[in-house]
């Protein structure tokens, strides 16, 4: 009896221990599952950034695909700042507003442009007439095979009169060089060596 009572005793103490075993490794793999989900899911997360439009709306960018997307920010860079400088309506508050806005994506270059055209009464005539002037950038050609990146604008502009409507063409060139990213200059390039290579009128329609 004495004997059945220990080896009851043996094999008991056996099942205990393997269920221990086993407990213990299933333990083990859910630990190691665990660790391993959290430390993907936090590259995963590293590969994300997120970008506030304007206070707005919430978008997602890959960091992985920078620099597969620093040909498109160029030309949004470029096709911006044309908007920003070429679009005008007549108030002088929107026009100091507008072109500020561009300036702060190129260098002097720009403002010389500006200055000019302010001397020359340009902005004051727009004012005067209640002319609306604006811009559509048909294409951007960005050459990035040399530095600084040589680029073409071609784009259409639109001078609204209350008796008519001009078309002019506008044809641009500069080179865009890196710069940091800020509120301002979302796209990290600043344009420079700006020159207006070809305005003129196309067409004008009475309205």
């Amino acid at each position: 009896m004495e004997f059945k009572s220990l080896k009851n005793i043996e094999t008991s103490f056996r099942q205990i221990r393997l269920f221990g075993i086993v407990f213990i490794t299933l333990c083990a793999v859910v630990v190691v599952y665990s660790v391993w989900s959290s430390y993907a899911f936090a590259e995963k997360q590293r590969e994300k950034i997120y970008v506030l439009d304007g206070g707005k709306s919430l978008m997602l960018a890959l960091s992985q695909d920078l620099s597969q997307n620093r040909p498109a920010e160029a030309k949004e860079h470029v096709r911006r700042f044309h908007e920003l400088f070429f679009t005008l309506s007549p108030e002088k508050s929107a026009i100091e507003h507008n072109v500020k806005r561009a300036l702060l994506l190129a260098d002097k270059s720009a403002y010389n442009y500006y200055s000019d055209f302010a001397e020359k009464g340009y902005y004051n005539r727009l004012i005067a007439g209640n002319i609306n002037q604006v811009l559509q950038v048909d294409s951007v050609v960005c050459n990035f095979d040399r530095y600084p990146y040589e680029v073409n604008t071609y784009a259409c502009q639109m001078i609204i009169r209350q008796s008519n409507v001009t078309q002019r063409s506008l044809v641009t060139t500069c080179r865009l060089l890196n710069a940091s990213r800020s509120d301002d200059n979302p796209n990290g390039f600043t344009i420079e060596g700006f020159t207006i290579l070809e305005n003129k009128d196309l067409q004008t329609v009475k309205r």
